[in-house]
């Protein structure tokens, strides 16, 4: 797949905010720890940004409770032929409250992200996200670069090891924050005949945003 990038180490402020780092997992890596059996609820605290208008983001857990998604229908940075200049970059930043069951916690081990890129030759783009719980240090964001020409579907990838994960607090409501970024740069393509964009979205719906929990349980009380 085109526009796939080359991970290299992201630099992080500190061990209490390496919820995510760059290396891929071998491919089919088992799930990190069992999955509570009671149904876990994720609920959108505030959605602001102008990646995610009222209404154009949605969040969903899967059965297994070992990942959940995000889904956006109005997601798209781009410059060139009919954009505006704010239209360059675009952004979301999301704060779920994980509603766990109780004696289990969670981290989030690695995140999928999937869209589309239209790229005229000389244009590029990049997708941006950092991660962390309410009441802990940010992590540093973590940037993949495209070039164009391209024109594909694009995935990234963002995971840490297990032994850096960092876990929600047993016993503390804690929201897990989530910003994400698209921008996309004219370079030196025409934009007075052409036109760029990097989108997180999809026509037909079917593209999201795949975040993968990795779980433990609580020492008892």
């Amino acid at each position: 797949m085109h526009g796939r990038t080359k991970l290299g180490p992201a630099v992080l402020g500190g061990a209490a905010a390496a919820l995510l780092t760059v290396a891929v997992p071998p491919a089919g890596a088992a799930p990190i720890g069992v999955p509570p059996p009671d149904k876990v609820v994720i609920d959108v605290v505030t959605v602001n940004g102008s990646g995610c208008p009222a209404g154009t983001a949605n969040v969903a857990v899967s059965p297994d409770n070992t990942a959940f998604t995000v889904s956006y229908s109005n997601y798209t940075a781009q410059v060139g032929v009919g954009s505006k200049p704010t239209d360059a970059r675009r952004n979301c930043q999301l704060s779920l409250n994980v509603h766990v069951p109780q004696g289990f916690t969670y981290a989030v081990a690695r995140a999928d992200y999937r869209g589309y890129a239209h790229l005229e030759k000389g244009a590029a783009g990049l997708e941006r996200a950092n991660y962390y719980f309410q009441g802990m240090q940010q992590t540093a964001f973590v940037n993949h670069h495209f070039t164009g020409p391209l024109n594909d579907n694009w995935q990234t990838s963002d995971t840490t090891d297990i032994d850096a994960l960092v876990y929600a607090p047993c016993g503390a409501m804690r929201y897990f924050n989530i910003n994400t970024e698209l921008r996309v740069d004219a370079g030196t393509s025409d934009t007075s005949k052409t036109s760029s964009f990097l989108m997180m979205d999809s026509t037909d719906g079917n593209i999201s945003t795949l975040y993968h929990f990795a779980w433990k349980q609580c020492p008892a009380s």
